[in-house]
């Protein structure tokens, strides 16, 4: 099924350490107003080179657009899935730290479940928790 959602263009689905590289470049844009690749390598704590590899992929497949003086930003189809993949983490580790579950492990869990949750799992986690039906 997921391989017909992916043919049709109903699903994008990229890898989840791409994902976590845009929630980061979301998260330092807010933060700081511009974001450059060694601020990603400090925030996520990767090597410059690693970086600098995901950003060439990341910009050759839309996701993002540097300029000259090696600014980042997302693009409109790397802006969603940021977006939606710090709301997931926010929500859920959010959740998980009022259940009384340790900080450090509700983010940790938070950003695994992130990934891998579907828009309809999660759209009816959030009703729940928000008192009110699926949506």
């Amino acid at each position: 099924m997921l391989k017909e959602l992916l043919k049709e263009g109903a699903v994008t689905k990229i890898q989840e350490s791409a994902e976590n590289y845009l929630e980061a470049i979301l998260m330092l844009h807010r933060r700081n107003g511009y974001v450059r690749s060694i601020d990603i390598a400090g925030e996520l704590e990767f090597s410059k080179p690693s970086v600098s590899v995901a950003m060439k992929n990341l910009r050759e497949n839309g996701f993002i657009d540097m300029d000259e003086n090696g600014h980042i930003t997302l693009l409109e189809k790397g802006q969603e899935i940021a977006e939606r993949i710090y709301e997931r983490h926010t929500f859920l580790s959010d959740w998980l730290m009022a259940l009384g579950v340790e900080r450090r492990i509700a983010l940790e869990d938070a950003c695994r479940i992130e990934h891998v949750i579907s828009a309809e799992s999660f759209a009816a986690i959030k009703a729940f928790v928000n008192g009110r039906e699926k949506e």
